[in-house]
């Protein structure tokens, strides 16, 4: 047995099983081909058979079979017509199947209204040998197995051939244009440190695990590190994990057997299966029960695919990239999340960082939105209002740029052709936000200072910069010593004098 090609979503090795471990159903048509004792032995082996002599038979059970017949083979010299007149009625009523005629002789036109008219898979002549036409059944069925995955692709996971080479070279060129690591729109330290990070691991086939809150673009990292890996020219899928049910989930990754479970009518091909070879992304993966957690770290540690109601095991080269907006070190420790899996995720760990985090990228930010969605839309400004980018900038923005994003779109609907977006196109929460901010113009900032001495003032602008430097390098305690010109130990001096604590609850970075 050949060895299966990793980089196809299928390989023969994996169809010719398909084929043979089917319950196909074989109609033979025709006063010979039916009482041929040797031809029935030999395809009774291995396929329930249907024999009638006449087309009017034939045609009536497979109405009474509800379309149960995989294959048709019929000669052309019937009791009641001429077999390609039965096969080209046959293809009007039941276009999915497979289609073969036995001819007595090489009539051109026969051959010729075969072709066109019947859309026969394949014509034999006579003599026929039993081995001949179980060699023709098989590779018949087998062709109807590759339909039936074609199928799948394009109407299923909605990508044909072609519209995944277009929808690749959409992306790549979208995301060069956007989002190419070293391009991104952004102006911050934070997101350069993880696009570097993203880059580096685009080149590996390690997991990688995203984390970050809702709406800081996880999904968009993960397209990019796959455009940008070796496996760019392969499907990427995504799949919402918190979605699904248990069942469901498994079967939309590992796929499913026809009566696997209620409502299971048809074989199912899993993402894990049809995305051999590229890469699939695991939204939300700390959403995922204790028992398809297993059935992940089987997979990502053996390669293993088991369709449901199946006993045959599969493998799969598929690279898993999965991404949560809790921090899954947390849920391994409320014992909520397998540590095994964990460890095996995290090949790489990048943490998007919040929008609250990166003020500085909201400029850039919006002005890339404005350019795109006047591209789009036909409308174009004038540009923003100073005012008004600093009250976008001062926003906390909860659903980070997806948030900011709608807050554009907004903006753009409002505001005329070619005019100024100003602080009247803001949404009201945000204009709001700024309010209390108003009453500082014209005041002396030194005043705002803790303390009334010179001594209180200068320890609380120290203060207040240590700690505003340490935010901006995420607590990485060396990177704050440098740009405040202190050495390591002068830094945590000064952080246990004005109690300086970081909020929320990661840890200190102190490399």
């Amino acid at each position: 047995m050949s060895t299966p090609n990793p980089t196809l979503p299928f390989n023969q090795a994996s169809l010719a099983g398909a084929v043979e471990t089917r319950n196909w159903r074989v109609m033979l048509v025709g006063p010979r081909i039916a009482r041929d004792a040797r031809l029935r032995r030999r395809l009774s082996a291995e396929y329930a058979i249907d024999m009638h002599d006449r087309a009017r038979e034939a045609m009536a059970a497979m109405r009474e079979q509800d379309h149960a017949t995989d294959i048709v083979i019929a000669e052309q010299v019937l009791v009641d017509g001429r077999g390609v007149d039965f096969l080209r009625d046959l293809r009007i009523r039941y276009p999915d199947t497979v289609r073969l005629l036995m001819l007595d002789n090489t009539d051109t036109q026969v051959v010729r209204d075969a072709i066109n008219e019947a859309a026969v898979y394949q014509v034999a002549m006579t003599p026929w040998q039993p081995e001949q036409v179980g060699l023709m059944v098989k590779r018949a069925l087998e062709s109807r197995e590759l339909a039936r995955i074609h199928r799948y692709l394009s109407r299923e996971l909605k990508f044909a051939d072609s519209v995944v080479h277009r929808q690749n070279e959409t992306m790549r060129n979208s995301l060069k244009e956007v989002y190419a690591f070293d391009k991104l729109v952004f102006a911050s330290t934070a997101m350069a440190e993880v696009c570097n990070l993203a880059r580096k691991a685009a080149f590996t086939d390690l997991p990688v695990l995203i984390e970050g809150e809702t709406g800081t673009g996880k999904e968009l990292m993960a397209r990019a590190i796959h455009l940008f890996s070796q496996r760019h020219k392969l499907l990427f899928m995504p799949v919402n994990c918190g979605t699904f049910s248990d069942e469901l989930l498994q079967s939309e990754l590992f796929g499913h057997r026809r009566g696997a479970y209620t409502g299971a009518t048809t074989d199912r091909l899993g993402l894990f299966q049809a995305t051999d070879g590229g890469t699939v992304f695991l939204d939300e993966i700390s959403e995922v029960s204790p028992a398809m957690q297993v059935a992940l770290l089987r997979f990502l540690q053996e390669g293993e695919v088991r369709p449901l109601g199946s006993d045959r095991t599969q493998h799969s080269n598929v690279r898993i990239i999965a991404a949560s907006n809790r921090p899954l070190r947390e849920l391994v420790a409320e014992g909520k999340f397998r540590q095994d899996l964990y460890y095996r995720l995290r090949g790489f760990e990048l943490r998007m960082p919040p929008l609250r985090e990166r003020r500085e990228d909201i400029p850039a930010l919006v002005q890339h939105m404005l350019n795109k969605y006047s591209g789009t839309t036909g409308r174009k400004t004038a540009g923003i209002a100073p005012e008004a980018m600093a009250r976008l900038s001062a926003h906390d923005f909860p659903g980070n740029v997806r948030e900011l994003e709608n807050e554009v779109r907004r903006m753009m609907a409002l505001a005329e052709e070619g005019e100024f977006i100003t602080i009247q196109h803001l949404s009201p929460e945000i204009a709001k936000a700024w309010k209390p901010l108003q009453a500082l113009r014209g005041r002396d900032p030194f005043e705002l200072l803790e303390g009334n001495t010179l001594k209180e003032k200068v320890e609380a602008l120290e203060s207040r910069l240590v700690r505003d430097t340490l935010d901006r390098c995420h607590w990485n305690h060396s990177k704050a010593a440098r740009l405040l010109g202190l050495s390591r130990v002068g830094l945590s001096n000064k952080i246990r004098r004005y109690y300086i604590h970081r909020s929320g609850n990661d840890d200190d970075r102190n490399d």
